[in-house]
């Protein structure tokens, strides 16, 4: 996957692309209940920021591998950006909480990758610590959305006019490859492709199991509403067992 947030410029746009939303305060909520949390792929540490101007005391610690993100981050000291993966690091039972937000579960695209990372959110984990993370429901067929007539435009920090714009190359047993096109101030537009995974519950829960977790919790939007077939969502807390 080529990642366009490696680019300085574009890794500062990140926030007011991602502005802050429903999402987040679902996992404030958490973080605030938890004495120490690891948030995996944390990017410009949006959500660790505003739990320490929250009030936050205890143990804050965001893991990313892009270094354009992480220099963003870092703007705040009062947190522990570290650079790398669940499979780089070693941490060993030390955090209360774990959370991977803004649908990062969904870069990991075989079964193999996601019980790798399962395997490291439980070395991460105390005893009774708990995993939160989200992904997108299959069944609702967002990426159908995603096409350049659905562009969003935005303006950077010195009123520069950027648009970005998602079209859809090709969905193959539950993987979606895309492209992700930012028009801008610069001679040529920054291009990045990605793949997602589309995960269904029932294999999402499976994929829990086998890898030594129970689902505590299952929802199917950000106002705790119960998941249904039709939920955009399948945002999940768990627990090892």
């Amino acid at each position: 996957m080529v990642d366009p947030f490696e680019d300085e410029r574009l890794a500062a746009l990140y926030d007011t692309i991602n502005g802050w939303d429903a999402s987040d305060e679902f996992y404030l909520r958490l973080v605030m209940s938890a004495s120490s949390v690891l948030d995996v792929g944390c990017g410009t540490g949006t959500l660790l920021a505003a739990a320490r101007a929250t009030g936050h005391t205890g143990r804050l610690c965001g893991l990313d591998p892009a270094d354009g993100m992480l220099d963003q981050a870092r703007r705040r000291d009062d947190v522990e950006w570290v650079r790398g993966t669940l499979g780089s690091t070693a941490f060993a039972d030390e955090f209360d909480l774990v959370v991977m937000t803004g649908h990062v579960f969904q870069i990991f695209l075989t079964d193999d990758e996601v019980r790798a990372q399962f395997a490291g959110v439980r070395r991460a984990l105390t005893g009774g610590g708990r995993f939160a993370f989200e992904t997108r429901n299959p069944a609702v067929r967002g990426w159908e959305r995603w096409n350049p007539a659905n562009a969003t435009e935005i303006t950077d920090e010195e009123g520069n006019r950027v648009v970005v714009a998602h079209e859809v190359e090709s969905v193959v047993d539950g993987v979606v490859r895309f492209s992700e096109t930012f028009t801008g101030p610069w001679e040529e537009p920054r291009v990045g492709w990605a793949s997602l995974r589309f995960l269904p519950a029932p294999e999402l829960d499976e994929l829990l199991r086998d890898s030594g977790f129970r689902v505590d919790e299952r929802y199917g939007w950000w106002d705790r509403s119960a998941f249904a077939e039709d939920s955009r969502e399948i945002i999940t807390v768990a627990r090892p067992r």
